[in-house]
């Protein structure tokens, strides 16, 4: 296929441990023009990270599989789509088996399944699966959907349920015609079968497809299955601090290993980098303050090409400008929550903010600490100007002194799991490989 014929969609939640090989098992189908969107449902590990170094696109969507893959869809109105878990591997030349089935005249089909076990019983299940699956026409998401774009818009996409979303677009694609099922078979994992008992899990499956066929509730299945329910949208404004990408300005402490020019293209990088994941966790407005002024070209671009609200920091130590930060924003929006990010966490995702955000409804603060004793988010349901002061910035007691002084304010705050930040050469050691299109161009700049 020419182009981006073939869009292979990923529906991904936490899945840091599957998503390298993963991805390092599609680049060649990308190679031949594959176009490859992972849509993640909110992860708060490094699965927002790991997707944007090895995807082609990177899209955030409410949690639960048939959401995520109609936002994945979303867009392609020709060539084919091919839906993927993030624990199933394709057969080689799977992109070319699509395209021979489509061009026979095909309008759908999936692939056999085979489950990554010894288990005899699980052989006995694989085979159960791809036999059912021809003689009924319906296919499971295990076994990589494919379906021409016309034709999965023409039936309106996945039905937006939690679960058994891949049996309903089957049932509507058969009513247009047979799938084609490949016998070349995808590999899935077992890790289902294998959490929970293979009998016991069986059992819980043949149940859970008969209670659907019966009319239960498919969120009262999926609530049975143990899916994680879906969050409720929230809002806040997020507010990024950023230097300018100067040499010599911009992450001193890294320049030691990267140079000044490869500290400012660091720089440079992980400002877009934060302002795609806050935009992309759909909070409501961002904004940009910019140090040492707003004026630089880079911030006049950002501005200029994306519509990014860019202030100049203000005079002063770190809490004075954040505190400038707070001030303006509950002066202009008294009633929404405010979110203080700067762009030192290359694991920090959208999820991270949108489980922020809803924290607040509940809470006058929240934090995000930093490994190294600092923190990577402050968020404020309201004015804190305590906080700010007599903090002993850019040293191990950040954290620790700021608890001290929301207990002093009498306010009540939550905080999520500590993340890594990027300051010391020791960081870049382990960070640098989120950035492999940085990386010869950081180690061949002069310092």
């Amino acid at each position: 296929m020419n182009g981006h014929a073939l869009r292979i969609v990923v529906p991904v939640y936490q899945e840091q441990a599957a998503l390298p090989a993963l991805l390092a098992a599609l680049q060649p189908l990308r190679s031949r023009g594959a176009w490859v969107v992972i849509v993640d449902g909110g992860s708060t590990d490094a699965t927002w990270a790991l997707a944007r170094r090895g995807a082609d696109e990177v899209r955030v969507a409410p949690l639960g599989r048939a959401s995520q893959m109609n936002a994945g869809a979303a867009g392609c109105e020709s060539g084919a789509l091919l839906f993927l878990h993030a624990d199933t591997r394709l057969p080689e030349g799977a992109d070319l088996l699509v395209q021979q089935a489509l061009q026979a005249g095909a309008q759908w089909g999936r692939f056999d399944v085979r489950i990554d076990s010894r288990q005899p019983l699980l052989r006995v299940v694989q085979t159960l699966m791809n036999l059912r699956s021809r003689w009924t026409g319906i296919a499971t998401g295990d076994q990589a959907i494919f379906v021409r774009a016309e034709a999965f818009h023409a039936v309106g996409g996945f039905a937006d349920q939690p679960l058994m979303e891949d049996i309903a677009l089957s049932t509507q694609l058969r009513r247009r015609s047979a799938p084609a099922c490949l016998r070349a078979r995808v590999e899935t994992s077992a890790r289902r079968w294998e959490k929970h008992g293979v009998l016991r899990t069986i059992a819980l499956m043949w149940s859970l497809r008969l209670r659907y066929f019966l009319g239960a509730d498919p969120q009262a299945l999926a609530d049975r299955y143990g899916y994680a329910r879906r969050l409720p949208a929230t809002q806040a404004t997020v507010a990024v601090l950023a230097k300018a990408p100067v040499r010599g300005l911009a992450k001193t402490r890294l320049a030691p290993a990267l140079g000044d020019a490869g500290a400012a293209r660091l720089q440079r990088r992980l400002t877009l980098d934060v302002l795609q994941t806050a935009r992309a966790a759909s909070l409501g407005p961002i904004e940009l303050w910019g140090s040492p002024d707003a004026r630089h070209r880079f911030f006049r671009a950002l501005r200029r090409r994306c519509g990014i609200a860019t202030q100049a920091q203000v005079a002063g130590d770190l809490g004075a400008r954040m505190q400038a930060v707070m001030d303006a924003h509950f002066a202009a929006r008294a009633g929404q929550p405010l979110l203080i990010v700067g762009t030192d966490c290359p694991l920090l995702a959208p999820g991270h903010l949108q489980q922020a955000a809803r924290a607040l409804a509940t809470h006058d603060a929240v934090l995000i600490p930093a490994e190294d004793g600092g923190y990577v988010l402050l968020g404020l349901a309201r004015p804190l100007p305590q906080v700010f002061r007599a903090i002993t910035w850019s040293t191990a007691q950040v954290a620790a002194q700021t608890r001290e002084r929301l207990r002093e304010a009498g306010a009540t705050w939550t905080e999520l799991p500590p993340l890594a930040d990027l300051d010391e050469p020791a960081d870049w050691a382990c960070a640098r490989g989120f950035y492999p299109g940085l990386v010869p161009a950081i180690e061949t700049a002069p310092s």
